[in-house]
């Protein structure tokens, strides 16, 4: 009997590891790291599409650099005053002039035939399923779902709180942006003050708050996960403490959040751009993690 009720709790056991290990390779948590080199993992087509293109270009710089800076040693080793101390005297060469013309010319059509379409799919935004309006503010974020009925204000942890809750410090917020995974989200991005930026790397997007104007972009996250971004312009004192988090989660996650908000499951259709503000309020304090917070 005993030997049985140690069976049972270890069969439990694993079986509880075994979820955890389930969520946790299903959960992604995604944000900038120290000392990482290169770009942030993409979450979206968009940001793979971003990182194909930055890597094509990345060929192509790197042997027009290696070459420039050949071409520069052998200029300086060729002809200074030692090696070359009665130099020709000419200014123009048709042929080189042709080429340097030419050559960078093509490149840069070559270039474009992959810069366009990448322009074209950030820029068209598609159906959406979800709209979301960011509204920057020194130095916070507020969020509104129009079609929901859910607003509430976004302030980054102080290190006390990120610590016994085991999140990022700087990096994660008391109140995330919760958005279902695998939908169209269109995001209105304005601001009531100064001029910020709603940035999350790992969607590909970086859209410019500015006061009087809404400007638009989305995103549509495949996998659910947690991902960060910053305000990403210089908008102040505590401009480095605007941290974004992103929660993707499933359908019936997204739903049970907004009920517990208080909001409306609203049929899926895009909501009209609200005007942008036209006052703007006061200063709000220093977010914790800021110095002398």
């Amino acid at each position: 009997m005993k030997i049985g009720r140690i069976g049972s709790a270890v069969a439990q056991a694993l079986i509880l590891t075994a979820i955890g290990c389930g969520f946790a390779v299903a959960q992604t948590v995604t944000g900038p790291v120290d000392g990482q080199i290169g770009l942030q993992p993409a979450a979206t087509e968009v940001a793979e599409d971003i990182v194909k293109f930055h890597t094509l270009l990345l060929w192509i710089i790197t042997p027009i650099t290696l070459f420039v800076l050949a071409l520069l040693l052998y200029v300086v080793l060729r002809y200074n005053r030692a090696a070359n101390p009665t130099p020709r005297k000419f200014t123009h060469n048709v042929a080189v002039e042709v080429v340097w013309t030419v050559v960078p010319v093509l490149i840069l059509v070559f270039i474009s035939l992959f810069s366009f379409p990448l322009l074209f799919k950030q820029e068209q935004i598609p159906p959406a399923q979800l709209t979301i309006k960011a509204t920057g503010n020194a130095w916070r974020w507020d969020y509104s779902y129009p079609d929901q009925g859910v607003d509430f204000a976004s302030l980054p942890l102080s290190e006390k709180d990120a610590t016994s809750q085991n999140r990022p410090f700087r990096m994660a917020v008391d109140e995330p942006m919760y958005v279902p995974a695998g939908v169209n989200v269109r995001m209105l991005v304005t601001s009531n003050d100064v001029i910020h930026a709603f940035s999350v790397p790992s969607f590909g997007i970086k859209e410019d708050a500015m006061p009087g104007k809404v400007n638009e972009t989305w995103f549509n996250v495949p996998k659910e996960g947690t991902y960060y971004g910053f305000c990403q312009e210089l908008c102040g004192t505590y401009h480095g403490f605007m941290p974004i988090e992103v929660r993707v989660v499933s359908q019936a996650e997204f739903d049970r959040w907004i009920t517990s908000k208080g909001g409306e499951l609203a049929a899926a259709t895009p909501a009209a751009a609200p005007a942008a503000p036209e006052t703007a309020p006061a200063e709000t304090p220093a977010p914790a993690g800021a110095p002398g917070r």
